[in-house]
């Protein structure tokens, strides 16, 4: 009886363990995916990766689109991945501003 009560006790523990690990993960992929997109909108595919990077994360895809005429925005989607953890974000700049004004961020879960 004491047996099986510490096996399904270290069982629990090693899968609150395991669920920590993956929250940990989503929370540095979403924080990598919005540092990435936001070096994106200011400095292109290069910051995105870098910053990816300097995050603990892995560039996996950018896509960047210019808007309007005569205005000179872009929009730039990143997905970066972070363990097993995979975070989608858009970020909006405006390459006339230099300050943050110029740069809006919104985040979704990736697959």
């Amino acid at each position: 009886m004491v047996m099986v009560l510490f096996a399904m006790t270290a069982a629990t523990l090693l899968v609150a363990i395991e669920v920590g690990h993956l929250l940990e993960e989503s929370a540095r992929a979403s924080t990598a995916a919005d540092a990435a997109a936001l070096a994106g909108a200011a400095e292109g595919h290069s910051g995105a990766a870098s910053m990816a990077a300097a995050n603990g994360g892995s560039l996996l895809s950018y896509h960047e689109e210019r808007l309007g005429e005569g205005v000179d925005a872009v929009v730039v989607t990143v997905s970066v991945e972070v363990g097993r953890a995979t975070r989608t974000a858009r970020a909006q700049g405006v390459t006339e501003s230099t300050t943050a004004e110029g740069l809006e961020i919104a985040s979704s879960i990736g697959l």
